[in-house]
């Protein structure tokens, strides 16, 4: 595959989503360039941009063919829609939001991977998990626990603590590199 599979990895609350949303305004209608959303087996909301399955049509769908990675994290089941080997295979960049676990995963499949992780000070993933309110304070507190503890190893990083803007441009620069690397 020709194209560049970005995946945007990091803990709940980082803003992972927000950035995608910010790429996805640069880019604009550039035909090279696209954000997967990826499926979850919970609805969306204001803070997570993805498209929502029951469990019953997860399964179905994954017995379809109908993704091309799955992998399952917190109790519920996430997928990247098979469309996004049609777009790697046209060269395109695409941009997910990925959790850490499934990046070997995607190097496996697709090779070109650019895996980077979105990063904010636990006080701010507290106050941004906090304004959610999806999760008990104790989940929420396990959430920042688990940042310290991962081993995770990314391509880039980019801190997410101050303007969404800077981090956009800062990320919008590392794949623009990262998509001229010759193949």
């Amino acid at each position: 595959m020709s194209g560049l599979f970005v995946a945007i990895v990091g803990p709940s609350g980082a803003g992972k989503d927000s950035l995608i949303r910010a790429l996805s305004l640069r880019f604009g209608d550039d035909p090279d360039f696209l954000a997967m959303k990826r499926v979850v087996t919970r609805a969306a909301d204001a803070h997570e941009d993805h498209h929502s399955l029951n469990g019953e049509a997860f399964e179905a769908w994954a017995r379809a063919g109908r993704f091309a990675l799955t992998w399952q994290a917190h109790g519920l089941s996430y997928g990247v829609p098979a469309e996004v080997d049609d777009a790697l295979a046209a060269g395109k960049t695409v941009l997910c939001n990925l959790s850490r676990a499934a990046v070997a995963l995607a190097r496996q499949r697709w090779g070109r991977v650019f895996a980077v992780q979105v990063t904010a000070r636990p006080e701010t993933l507290a106050l941004r998990l906090a304004a959610r309110g999806r999760e008990k304070v104790w989940e929420q507190q396990d959430r920042i626990r688990r940042v310290a503890d991962s081993t995770f190893e990314p391509d880039a990083l980019i801190e997410n603590d101050g303007d969404l803007a800077e981090a956009a441009d800062r990320l919008f620069s590392l794949i623009e590199e990262r998509s001229t690397v010759p193949t």
